[in-house]
């Protein structure tokens, strides 16, 4: 049985699938559960796929004004300043090779990139659907075209594998050119080689002046298992990818359930 140590001094959650809801909210509970957790000395650290721009909105709604790790690591960014503490980019000319290893062993797939900076865009190349149509993106006349800025990372999605057969295959493919990580349902993405939600953590964690140790986290997704590897307790939603569930410390509800209120009352009440 789980003993809890005497106390978490940060608490770190996945939005998408995790803190958030399916409307992209953060329930009254939820909120409290979190209160309570800062009351108790917690910090409270977003961790997040999604890039400084397809954020700031939400931080605002939230009240949150703490760091945030954005980009799958690629990003860090001081809500409270709104201000870029720090970002990791992926070189042109790395992106295409590792665009035409995984063409070269599974076909045409369909990119779209998340250009660095706060106010970078989402842009995608024709064929490319966005897997969350609250995001905004927009369309780029040819795959060139992608490049016009600095981008963090390169999403990119296949006509007839699924998420997990074309990560898999992307990450045979493209060796140290770039990290391959799933985030979620049609989300399969290339960051910086070596970037992850973990270096975002720990990077985070040493700004905060907080052990990893002494930290909670949550997620759903493969995307956060670096995450989860430094972290002290880890707790994966109801429905999170079963890779992530197999390492996950305990299992909570559903993000529909209040899953992170429900292990916060516990671990703070």
């Amino acid at each position: 049985m789980f003993t809890p140590p005497a106390a978490y001094t940060l608490v770190a959650t996945d939005l998408d699938g995790t803190l958030l809801r399916s409307d992209d909210t953060v329930s009254p509970r939820s909120r409290a559960a979190l209160a309570r957790a800062a009351s108790a000395g917690a910090r409270h650290l977003i961790v997040t796929g999604r890039p400084v721009p397809g954020i700031r909105a939400l931080l605002t709604d939230l009240g949150y004004d703490g760091l945030v790790v954005c980009g799958q690591g690629a990003q860090l960014y001081d809500a409270g300043a709104a201000r870029m503490l720090g970002s990791v980019t992926l070189g042109r000319e790395l992106a295409d090779a590792a665009l035409g290893k995984i063409e070269a062993e599974v076909g045409q797939v369909f990119a779209a990139v998340d250009q660095d900076g706060t106010d970078g865009r989402t842009l995608t190349e024709p064929g490319y659907l966005m897997p969350h149509p609250s995001l905004p993106a927009q369309r780029a006349g040819r795959r060139q075209d992608l490049w016009t800025a600095p981008v963090i990372k390169v999403l990119i999605r296949h006509p007839e594998l699924t998420d997990d057969e074309l990560a898999a295959a992307a990450r045979g493919a493209v060796g140290d050119l770039a990290s391959v990580t799933m985030a979620g349902p049609g989300t399969v993405e290339l960051a910086p080689y070596g970037v992850d939600k973990g270096t975002g953590v720990s990077r985070a964690a040493e700004l905060l002046d907080r052990d990893p140790a002494g930290a909670v986290a949550f997620g759903d997704m493969p995307n956060d298992l670096p995450m989860f590897r430094l972290c002290g307790h880890t707790v994966a939603m109801a429905d999170a990818h079963a890779e992530l569930r197999a390492e996950a410390d305990e299992i909570t509800l559903s993000h529909e359930e209040d899953g992170v209120a429900v292990v916060l009352e516990r671990l703070f009440g």
